[in-house]
C-alpha cells in the first residue's frame, strides 16, 4: 500500500514538473514573439547617425499623395520637393508632425522645403497635391534627410570611459557632420533644377521636332497644289475637228 501510494505521488511530481516546463517553454516563445513584432515594427535605419533619401514620384492629374518617415525624438528632419515636369510646373506642398499638425501649410509652387531641428520623435508625413490640375500629372523629385547630431557625443561618452579626451575631435566631427548634411541638401537642390532643366530640354526638342516636321508638311502640301494648278493653267486642249 506505501508503495502504490509513493508511485502515485512520484507520478503527480512528474506531471507538474511538466506542466510547470510546458508553461515556462510557452511564457518564452510568447516573449520571443513580442519582441520580434516590436523589431519588425522598427525601420531598419533607426540605429543610423544619418539617412538621406531621394525618390521621383509620379502624381496624376487631380490626385494626392502622402508619404512617411520615421524620424527619431532629437534628430534633425529635412524635406524638399521640386516639380520636374508636367502642366504648368508647381504643385502643392504639405508637411505633418507625429502630432499630426500641419506645419507647413499647402502652397502652389514648384519648389518647397521644411526642416525641423529638433524632433520630438516619430512619423512624419509629406503630402503632394496636385488637385488643382485636372488634366495633366506631374513627376515630383522628393528628397528627405534624418541625422542625429548627437550620436556623435555618444561616441565621445564612450571614449572617455578609456580616459581619453576627444573633446576637440567630437567637436570637428559633428562640424564636418553637419557641413556634409549642407553640402547633401545643396547638391539635392542642384539635382533638382538639373532634373527640371533636362525635363524642359526634352520637351523643347520634342516640339521643335514636331513643329518643324509639320512645317515641312505644309510645305510639301502647298507646294504640289500650287505646281497643279500652275500646270492646269498651261494646259491646252486639242479638238478633235479641224476647221477647213
Amino acid at each position: 500500500m506505501n508503495k502504490s501510494k509513493m508511485r502515485l505521488t512520484w507520478q503527480r511530481e512528474q506531471i507538474n514538473n511538466l506542466l510547470l516546463t510546458f508553461a515556462l517553454i510557452c511564457c518564452c516563445c510568447c516573449l520571443i514573439n513580442v519582441v520580434s513584432a516590436q523589431e519588425a515594427q522598427q525601420p531598419w535605419y533607426e540605429n543610423l547617425p544619418a539617412v538621406a533619401m531621394d525618390y521621383k514620384v509620379h502624381i496624376d492629374a487631380g490626385k494626392e499623395d502622402c508619404y512617411h518617415q520615421y524620424v527619431q525624438a532629437g534628430a534633425t528632419f529635412y524635406v524638399s520637393f521640386s516639380v520636374v515636369r508636367g502642366g504648368d510646373g508647381m504643385a502643392g506642398f504639405a508637411v505633418r508632425n507625429p502630432a499630426n499638425e500641419v506645419v507647413k501649410p499647402y502652397q502652389w509652387q514648384a519648389t518647397a522645403d521644411y526642416t525641423d531641428q529638433v524632433s520630438p520623435g516619430g512619423y512624419y508625413s509629406v503630402c503632394i497635391d496636385n488637385q488643382f490640375s485636372r488634366f495633366a500629372g506631374k513627376l515630383v523629385n522628393i528628397y528627405i534627410t534624418v541625422v542625429k547630431y548627437d550620436a556623435w557625443d555618444k561616441y565621445a561618452k564612450e571614449i572617455e570611459q578609456l580616459q581619453l579626451n576627444m573633446q576637440n575631435f567630437t567637436t570637428t566631427i559633428g562640424t564636418v557632420e553637419r557641413n556634409i548634411n549642407d553640402m547633401m541638401v545643396y547638391q539635392a537642390h542642384s539635382r533638382h533644377r538639373e532634373s527640371r532643366d533636362y525635363a524642359l530640354l526634352l520637351d523643347n526638342n520634342t516640339y521643335i521636332q514636331t513643329f518643324s516636321l509639320s512645317q515641312i508638311v505644309v510645305i510639301l502640301i502647298t507646294c504640289s497644289i500650287q505646281v497643279f494648278f500652275v500646270r492646269k493653267l498651261f494646259d491646252v486642249k486639242s479638238n478633235s475637228k479641224s476647221r477647213i
